[in-house]
């Protein structure tokens, strides 16, 4: 638990005072905070499940998915359930933020997974990130 404190300090000093956090950073928090709470479903069945047991808070769709009924996939289940959906650029930067990885002696992480999609079915606690991804939402 201690090396994911220590990742999350490091981060949040690098947004200038005042300066609302930008919505990568702000998720990649949320998913972090998720994850230690084991809140967070990784990949087409476990995500879909949740989105079908109308538990799912968020979804993250890598924009890079190759797969086109996939993301069909993806986009339909959210809009029928009226899931909040975002996506990121790369799968392998989702399945890093979504713990798919090793975490190395330096905190480098390594053997990185490539994820398409994450489902957000429980956030963990509220904090600024999560603040700002739900704004986001509510905004598009």
């Amino acid at each position: 638990m201690s090396g994911e404190e220590g990742a999350v300090a490091v981060e949040t000093p690098a947004q200038p005072l005042g300066e609302a956090m930008d919505l990568m950073t702000a998720l990649q928090l949320v998913l972090r905070k998720s994850l230690a709470h084991g809140g967070l479903a990784r990949g087409l069945h476990e995500g879909a499940k949740v989105i079908e047991k109308h538990a799912a808070q968020l979804c993250v769709l890598a924009e890079d998915c190759n797969q086109p009924d996939y993301v069909k996939l993806v986009k339909g289940l959210c809009a029928d359930h009226g899931v909040g959906l975002l996506t990121v650029p790369s799968a392998k930067t989702l399945g890093e933020w979504a713990g798919l990885c090793k975490i190395d002696s330096e905190g480098k992480a390594r053997k990185v997974v490539g994820c398409s999609c994450v489902v957000v079915k429980d956030y963990g606690e509220e904090t600024e990130g999560l603040n700002v991804v739900q704004q986001h939402i509510k905004s598009h």
